[in-house]
């Protein structure tokens, strides 16, 4: 039966899970000095076709485009990510605002840090997720809302979130056009903060948990089921990326990340 525009079993909520679950996060070609492009026609091409992952702009590009195909009314927006941080942090963060009969709800197919689940846009809406976190969402200053999770620090991508609710982005309801997007993407994949560019970051969301590698550190929860350690042969890395993640790269390309060895990122351009 084809998926509808709704959110019963087969809408919305449903779509999001599968697509998290059938494509892992990652921000290797960044490590790797590669150019990300964001189109529609590019990111179908290395996420579908050549059955690679990416991270929030490719994620939520290509979930976009399957919710205008299934005649969902959607659209982009930004948001700062908080989680595991104190700074204020720059706008590198898309996710995507559905409307259903008149009811705004928040979908998010390519946040690599956790799994947020659908939520409906109204203020002290909770959700929870496969893993066991609950999500809340909340006014914030201003136009602005900010979305908290409490959670296991293990169901997240190495960031340290600590006990209780804690803040995952802050965002507002205004319009993003392409030039936003391209912006916030050209920097999130070239400049020197950008924590991709700092790290090799891969994961993706099991049935009732999480998995994780985060340059050499591995995180899987599944459950009740916890296990984590170090990965210190990249012969095992590159095992654990395909046999996990579904990522095929050659052992160059395991070398060209940097993380068994001081990275040399290429500059950009």
């Amino acid at each position: 039966m084809p998926a509808r525009p709704t959110l019963d079993s087969f809408g919305l909520q449903r779509l999001q899970q599968a697509h998290r679950m059938a494509i892992p996060f990652e921000s290797l070609d960044v490590r790797l000095g590669r150019p990300i492009a964001i189109d529609s026609a590019s990111v179908f091409a290395k996420l579908v076709t050549a059955r690679r992952g990416g991270y929030c702009f490719e994620q939520n590009r290509l979930f976009l485009d399957a919710l205008a195909a299934l005649g969902f009314d959607a659209r982009p927006l930004l948001a700062r990510v908080w989680l595991g941080r104190d700074d204020v942090p720059p706008q590198t963060h898309i996710f995507t605002l559905v409307t259903i009969d008149g009811t705004d709800w928040i979908a998010d197919a390519g946040f690599g840090g956790s799994y947020a689940p659908v939520m409906p846009l109204l203020d002290g809406a909770e959700a929870d997720a496969p893993d066991g976190a609950r999500f809340r969402l909340a006014r914030d200053e201003g136009d602005g809302w900010m979305l908290w999770r409490d959670g296991n620090p293990a169901t997240t991508d190495g960031r340290e979130t600590g006990a209780g609710y804690r803040r995952q982005y802050s965002f507002t309801l205004a319009p993003v056009f392409d030039a936003d997007l391209m912006l916030a993407n050209h920097w999130t994949s070239t400049a020197a903060d950008s924590r991709f560019r700092q790290h090799a970051i891969v994961s993706i969301v099991l049935p009732h948990g999480f998995a994780s590698l985060t340059d050499r550190a591995y995180r899987r929860v599944a459950g009740g089921d916890v296990s984590e350690g170090e990965i210190v042969d990249p012969r095992v890395y590159r095992m654990r990326l395909g046999l996990l993640f579904g990522i095929a790269l050659t052992a160059e390309e395991v070398g060209a990340l940097g993380v068994f060895e001081p990275p040399l990122i290429p500059s950009p351009g």
